[in-house]
């Protein structure tokens, strides 16, 4: 691994074609990078300039450049040279690559043509690619073979890569819903809170809401109630940190109840305010059904 300065982060992923570029850049993505797939070679110095400027709306920036571009291969290696002398840049060259089976395996898979041989066999083209790709390989301040990596695999490199890595966070969505109204299609975690006691059944507190104190209290007061929220609270605290550890960017958490206006209201916000501490997450709730009545 080359050494690389302090400076404004821009990502350039290239290499050979097959070799995983397209998940990479959707990994930069999903780590809040600013991101553009076939950017044309005399393109960069303008983005970087972009992106350089001062309260501007482009913050990092993953670009992949490859052979699918005429240009590429004769103007990348003097146009990236600027780059690493731009001030304030900090520019870094990831070149991804693998095994030639892996390659002939995953072009064989796509049936896709390789861009260097729309007309030849697929062998050809990978063996052409990786002659002529060699100059620009030797420029990468990183080499990864992606052969035998995962999507998960590769998010963790580019997690690691990436200069803001520590300021990445999950998003929690604590998302109440009513059962009534359908289960949330989008929900990663679903818990089901119709076995604690109904304060639709209280005539007092039929028309509020879980946001409301009393409703609150009438649920605090039950030792079942309390119970359910302590253990639902401890295993989101358990996992969480398993789910921040691996990338993961959204989490979405639904608790359900039967209309969507009281316990899971009241739990939704409850967890708020108990996860608001945890490392490396960004909370947030939302209450897909409390309008319903």
């Amino acid at each position: 691994m080359k050494r690389r300065k302090a400076g404004h982060p821009f990502i350039v992923l290239t290499g050979l074609s097959g070799s995983g570029k397209s998940q990479a850049i959707r990994a930069l993505e999903d780590l809040g990078y600013f991101c553009v797939d076939n950017l044309p070679t005399t393109l960069i110095p303008t983005l970087a300039k972009l992106s350089l400027r001062a309260g501007g709306d482009i913050g990092k920036v993953a670009i992949v450049v490859d052979v699918r571009e005429g240009n590429f291969l004769s103007q990348f290696p003097k146009i990236f040279q600027r780059l690493r002398k731009t001030p304030r840049l900090n520019p870094v060259l990831i070149f991804l690559e693998a095994s030639h089976v892996t390659l002939v395996r995953r072009f064989s898979e796509t049936r896709r043509p390789h861009p260097l041989a729309p007309d030849r066999s697929v062998t050809e083209g990978i063996r052409e690619e990786r002659s002529r790709m060699h100059a620009i390989r030797d420029l990468a301040d990183e080499i990864v073979d992606t052969s035998d990596m995962t999507v998960h695999e590769l998010r963790q490199f580019f997690m690691s890569v990436s200069r803001d890595r520590s300021r990445a966070r999950l998003m929690i969505t604590l998302l109440s819903f009513g059962y009534k109204f359908g289960v949330p299609v989008d929900a990663d975690l679903v818990f089901d809170a119709r076995c604690l006691p109904n304060p639709h059944f209280v005539p007092t507190l039929r028309r509020r809401t879980g946001r409301d104190r009393a409703v609150a209290q009438f649920m605090e007061k039950d030792a079942s109630a309390r119970d359910f929220m302590d253990r639902l609270e401890k295993y989101l605290r358990f996992v969480v940190p398993y789910y921040v550890a691996e990338g993961k960017s959204y989490l979405t958490v639904a608790i359900g109840c039967t209309g969507g206006r009281h316990r899971s209201v009241m739990i939704a916000e409850r967890l708020r305010r108990g996860l608001s501490d945890l490392t490396g997450v960004r909370v947030r709730v939302r209450h897909r059904d409390i309008a319903h009545v």
